[in-house]
């Protein structure tokens, strides 16, 4: 039996990292549950996602050679899921990762079954956790915004996270949501 790719989605800000953060570390490697970096075009700073920096020559060339199970770029930068995940989905394993919400159709025909975790927050909240994290100009935060609304694909598995007031109530809804 095949296991199920968990798509984390939504706007920057909404604290889709922070959950994944916190449920890794809840779950602590148990469950079957697998949560793999993301390798981006972007360095690691403190506080920041945990991923894997390449440049973006090294990343079109990983690209090239099918390192990638996806792909896509967005804000500037390259963002990948190394193809090892279809081996683990294949052995059971549950796999979250923190996907584009251009990528749901895409990884919903390449790695069905697909549960959608859409994480959000108001339009306010957003720009306040946005500007905090100091990492993009008000320009590029402008942008970030624009996309906020962008609607997710009808149907399918889609489990919704509100995550605009304490941690913990979310946190708990994005638990249950990957068992």
């Amino acid at each position: 039996m095949g296991g199920r790719l968990i798509a984390v989605v939504g706007p920057s800000g909404a604290g889709k990292d922070r959950l994944i953060a916190a449920a890794r570390k809840r779950l602590a490697g148990g469950g079957g549950i697998i949560f793999p970096r993301r390798v981006i075009t972007r360095p690691v700073t403190p506080g920041d996602e945990n991923h894997i920096a390449m440049t973006p020559e090294d990343f079109a060339a990983a690209e090239a050679a099918g390192r990638f199970a996806l792909s896509w770029r967005a804000h500037g930068a390259a963002y990948g899921i190394e193809a090892d995940i279809a081996g683990l989905l294949r052995a059971g394993h549950s796999v979250v990762v923190n996907l584009s919400r251009d990528l749901i159709a895409v990884a919903h025909r390449r790695f069905a079954p697909l549960r959608v975790v859409y994480v959000h927050a108001p339009p306010a909240i957003l720009a306040a956790r946005l500007t905090a994290r100091g990492r993009e100009t008000p320009e590029q935060i402008a942008r970030r915004l624009a996309r906020a609304s962008l609607a997710l694909p009808a149907g399918g598995d889609v489990v919704r996270v509100e995550n605009s007031g304490p941690f913990e109530p979310a946190l708990e809804i994005f638990m249950k949501a990957l068992r």
